[in-house]
């Protein structure tokens, strides 16, 4: 009996240990996750209130970088001190802002109290702004150009995400 069950354990394990930040029990499938903005296209949401109640500006000389993430999850918190770490932070034409899925201006102000980033925290409480763009899977990460048109998306569940970037 226990050769049996030792197996039967590791494979429930394994299959749910694997599934990144999805909030479904389902190991994540890259051909199951949906993206519902493509390259060209204007992102939709560009009157956001960070959490220190700060419009945030998408002003036409800058590039931005939206992330959609939540707090709990280790691939957004890997990606999050990977941006600590990164020359990104120190680009004056690129804003970024970080929208928390299923995440209150409390709890986001909270991580950022121990993260200090200088970045724009959104609260996304409800999934209205990340279902705008995504069925599941976190993080993700939506590069604008200074016009506010896709370049570029990614999801961040790899180590190293920030390098696949492409600015043009």
């Amino acid at each position: 009996m226990k050769t049996i069950i030792k197996p039967l354990l590791l494979a429930t394990l394994l299959t749910t240990g694997l599934n990144g930040c999805s909030t479904s029990h389902e190991v994540p499938i890259a051909s199951g996750y949906q993206t519902y903005i493509q390259v060209g296209e204007r992102f939709k949401h560009l009157n956001l209130t960070d959490i220190n109640d700060n419009k945030v500006t998408f002003e036409a000389e800058h590039k931005k970088l939206v992330i959609l993430f939540a707090t709990w999850c280790s691939d957004s918190q890997r990606l999050l001190n990977e941006l600590q770490a990164s020359s990104l932070l120190n680009m004056s034409n690129l804003t970024i802002i970080a929208i928390g899925r299923e995440q209150n201006q409390t709890t986001l102000k909270q991580f950022n109290d121990t993260q200090a980033l200088p970045i724009h925290f959104v609260a996304d409480p409800n999934r209205t702004i990340y279902n705008s763009y995504a069925n599941k899977g976190i993080p993700r990460l939506i590069l604008l150009d200074e016009q506010n048109n896709v370049l570029q998306t990614l999801i961040g569940e790899q180590p190293n995400t920030l390098s696949k970037l492409r600015w043009n």
